[in-house]
């Protein structure tokens, strides 16, 4: 078990976000977890779990020990019939799993490419993008209980996904942390292309049947065209939830606006753009302090440089209350808020 102490987090969130955990360590396997529930002093601490800090916006230090999990590991670990089953550590890069998966002949997370973070952190918000999310690939997961120590392997159903949402961020919450996901990808492989951008690269390439390589391909693209680099232009990603509001609210809203973006759902509710009533507020690009809207995509939030955690806040407030103004309705943020 590796602990250090007064630790900088500036360089373990992708926000790039000043704050200092009092105690950090480092967790490389379920063994290093259950030091920690055994230890005399750090057993009865709370916790922080922390992946690749793609998702979190620190507006503090960190007083509780902070678990960086650095778990490794990327294998196929069943080839069934229907479908392949592949194990990541929890520690491992999101979109370099993704890329090895494809290398490996074992394609179906394509549309997930470039989503920033680690594996283990990826059940826990129920990633999603391009017509896919998490849940629609997730087999299982390892984890350790924090309480207990005991190892413990969770099933879809536990997870309880949801849009942007899983157990993981309610009663779990820094209670279990995650050190290991399986996933499942089907045989036969079948394209997800049921999205608007995707269709217009197949029109543009003139592609009426791409491989799973050129959906990675054009998806990373198009993510670069839109999405800023973390490594240069700290980011959280999508900063606020699409909201889902029902068909009459809908209807309402395109009495006012019109050209409101919005997408109809499975359950027969109706999506909003939330990049969308943004934009259409006047935020593209503004700044507040050293945080900003992103000149190319109004959903994403922006640390200029040398932004803390309580700018981020005041701008992401600010957006709040203008698209409840002007629409009526309040965005909830992505990120997890400390």
């Amino acid at each position: 078990m590796q602990i250090e102490s007064g630790v900088s987090l500036k360089p373990y969130n992708s926000f790039g976000l000043p704050a200092v955990a009092q105690t950090l360590v480092r967790v490389t396997s379920d063994a290093c977890v259950r030091e920690v529930v055994d230890h005399p002093v750090f057993g009865r601490a709370p916790k922080f779990i922390l992946g690749g800090g793609s998702n979190i916006v620190l507006t503090r230090d960190m007083p509780q020990v902070v678990l960086k999990v650095e778990v490794p590991g990327r294998r196929l670990v069943e080839e069934r019939p229907d479908a392949w089953i592949v194990e990541a550590g929890a520690g491992e890069s999101w979109h370099d799993l993704v890329a090895w998966t494809l290398d490996q002949g074992l394609p179906g997370m394509e549309n997930l490419a470039l989503i920033p973070g680690t594996v283990g952190a990826s059940p826990v918000q129920n990633i999603g993008a391009y017509g896919m999310e998490l849940k629609d690939r997730f087999e299982s997961l390892d984890g350790v209980d924090l309480v207990t120590g005991r190892s413990i392997t969770l099933g879809p159903e536990i997870c309880a996904f949801g849009y942007r949402d899983s157990v993981f961020k309610h009663s779990l919450a820094n209670r279990v942390v995650i050190t290991r996901v399986r996933f499942r990808l089907p045989r036969p492989w079948q394209p997800v292309l049921g999205y608007l951008e995707l269709e217009r690269k197949m029109a543009e390439e003139r592609v009426s049947s791409p491989d799973a390589r050129q959906i990675f391909d054009w998806i990373c693209a198009i993510r670069r065209a839109k999405l800023p680099d973390p490594a240069v232009l700290g980011n959280a990603g999508s900063f606020f939830k699409n909201p889902v509001v029902t068909p009459e609210q809908c209807r309402d809203i395109i009495g006012r606006d019109p050209e409101i973006v919005h997408y109809p759902m499975p359950d027969g509710t109706m999506k909003l753009a939330a990049g969308w009533m943004i934009d259409a507020c006047g935020w593209k690009g503004k700044t507040v302090g050293h945080a900003g809207v992103y000149e190319k995509q109004a959903l994403v939030l922006v640390n200029r440089g040398g932004a803390t955690g309580s700018e981020v806040m005041t701008l992401a407030r600010a957006i709040q209350e203008s698209v409840y103004g002007r629409f009526g309705i309040r965005l909830q943020p992505e990120p997890e808020i400390y």
